[in-house]
């Protein structure tokens, strides 16, 4: 019997690192905890956010090793660390993950077809890869944006929901409607779809999405589980929530997740700023600014809305 995802707010976990470029322990320790207290239902480890392209292997596992050893038990995990071309390698890889305890195992969906292959390529691979792994772990898939952007149809999403192993997607097409139809044609299965995208989130809330996984919670994820768990309740004060959350995640332009990891150094994590994919010497004064700025529109809204 597979575990049933929680809806709600899924972070796509950053990598903290040490200036000497090693994994900052300490600061993932803190991250973990900082997750929690803002009432989160999971941690997606081992994601895009975490620089999945630009670890070894022994840093991934030791990572959510680690992740997996500090993070509460009522907390869920899910993890990718999908990036191999190979098919063989990708299910050595993804047993190697699993294996670790997680609640399910995350498919970044560009990794079972190349850009000018068709759908039916993508679902043969898939099959071959999903088919080698323990059924008794659920799994999802992602639509990463790198190395390039794969969406998946409803049609596609369909086929996979059916098979009974899917439990979770992270949506980026960032179309409100598609997003529906993709609800439409999940419905009835196992198959729950999160959103990547701030500002279609309570559009998509209402058709039946079932939560948001995306960069913006490495800033204010409290906010957006307000927002998933009142939306109905609070329907007025949702939409002065959605307008802050949609403007503010133009955020995720200013040169993400070094932006996150200034934050994150602002609430006291003592993380430094360092990324393998962006150079932090163009985190210059004024995206600091903007950051500091965005984080006491947060103080402001949590306080308005009582929390």
């Amino acid at each position: 019997m597979l575990k049933t995802i929680p809806n709600g707010v899924y972070p796509t976990m950053v990598t903290p690192y040490t200036k000497g470029n090693k994994i900052d322990y300490n600061a993932v320790l803190k991250l973990i905890e900082w997750y929690c207290d803002r009432g989160v239902a999971g941690i997606f480890a081992i994601c895009q956010s975490s620089e999945i392209f630009y670890l070894t292997l022994a840093e991934k596992i030791e990572l959510l090793d680690f992740i997996v050893k500090n993070t509460p038990k009522d907390i869920t995990i899910i993890a990718s660390g999908h990036t191999e071309d190979d098919l063989d390698e990708q299910i050595y890889q993804a047993n190697k993950i699993i294996d670790i305890g997680i609640d399910a195992y995350v498919f970044i969906a560009n990794r079972f077809a190349k850009e000018d292959e068709d759908d039916g390529v993508f679902l043969n691979n898939a099959q071959y890869v999903y088919k080698s792994l323990p059924e008794e772990v659920g799994l999802g898939i992602y639509e990463c944006p790198y190395p390039y952007k794969r969406l998946l149809s409803p049609e596609v999403l369909r086929e996979l929901a059916l098979t009974g192993r899917f439990q979770f997607l992270k949506d980026t097409c960032c179309d409100a409607e598609e997003i529906g139809r993709k609800i439409l044609a999940v419905e009835g299965t196992g198959l729950k779809i999160y959103n990547a995208n701030a500002a279609t989130l309570l559009d998509t809330m209402r058709l039946g999405c079932s939560g948001y996984s995306g960069v913006m919670a490495n800033f204010h994820p409290e906010l957006y589980a307000w927002l998933c768990n009142n939306y109905e309740k609070e329907p007025d004060r949702a939409e002065i929530m959605q307008d802050f959350l949609g403007f503010a995640s133009i955020a995720e332009c200013q040169l993400y997740p070094i932006n996150s990891k200034y934050y994150l150094q602002l609430e006291g994590l003592g993380t430094e700023i360092f990324s393998r994919v962006r150079d932090s010497s163009e985190f210059i004064d004024s995206r600091k600014l903007e950051t500091k700025q965005m984080r006491q529109s947060t103080f402001f809204f949590k306080k308005a809305f009582g929390f």
